[in-house]
């Protein structure tokens, strides 16, 4: 038995044996998505498959391989990684990526210090990510100010996502990424953008430290949704 529906992209969830990572997983592979999950190593990777397998009930639903492999068979790229292995990563993919769309969901958050919002020279990580991986890439931020407790659930996220990043194009289609995993997506604008987008997740976790919270997020009032 297939999960899959037909005509939709096969996504690549790099760093996807993380918590982010496989909450998204889970959430696409039940909107009937391909989906892939990679690792560094393989064979955690298919453990991770196999554990969102087993609780959506189909065998097939999701794989896992190392992620040049997943990369390379996928049509959009997600990145889920800590920003220690962000630029690794990416050097290790570059080459599988071009031409396609590269979802980055990292943050540069540097421990101990996460509450403070630490941009790299770059200004964000994405663009980091832009600049190393060339113009045929289109990177596009999203998902920074999501919990991972939020993803793992059922039901819709009653918080918003802002999709900032490369090409107009680009950021509708990873809207349509967000809307089939259960939440309301924005178009935030250029990758410029990322540099707010990206600091944010340390406000976030400033207010959940602060009200002993665990699933801060955000909601956009005020504007028609279309």
């Amino acid at each position: 038995m297939t999960n899959n529906t037909p005509g939709l992209p096969t996504l690549a969830i790099l760093g996807g044996t993380g918590k982010e990572g496989k909450g998204l997983a889970y959430r696409w592979a039940k909107a009937r998505y391909p989906v892939i999950i990679g690792s560094r190593t393989p064979p955690k990777a298919e453990a991770a498959a196999e554990e969102i397998n087993l609780r959506l009930g189909i065998a097939d639903a999701v794989q896992g391989m190392a992620n040049p492999d997943a990369a390379h068979r996928a049509d959009v790229v997600v990145l889920t990684v800590p920003y220690s292995a962000h630029r690794p990563t990416l050097e290790s993919v570059k080459d599988a990526v071009q031409g396609k769309i590269l979802v980055d969901v990292t943050v540069p958050l540097v421990p101990p210090k996460v509450t403070k919002v630490q941009m790299p020279p770059a200004g964000s990580a994405a663009l980091e990510a832009q600049e190393l991986l060339g113009e045929d890439v289109k990177v596009v931020d999203a998902f920074q100010n999501i919990s991972h407790e939020l993803l793992w659930e059922d039901g819709e996220i009653d918080c918003d996502v802002l999709v900032a990043g490369k090409g107009k194009a680009a950021r509708l289609q990873v809207l349509e990424l967000v809307a089939a995993a259960g939440m309301r997506g924005w178009d935030a604008g250029p990758i410029e953008n990322t540099a707010v987008v990206e600091g944010l997740t340390s406000i976030l976790i400033y207010l959940n430290k602060q009200h002993k919270a665990h699933s801060a997020g955000i909601q956009i009032i005020g504007v028609p949704r279309e």
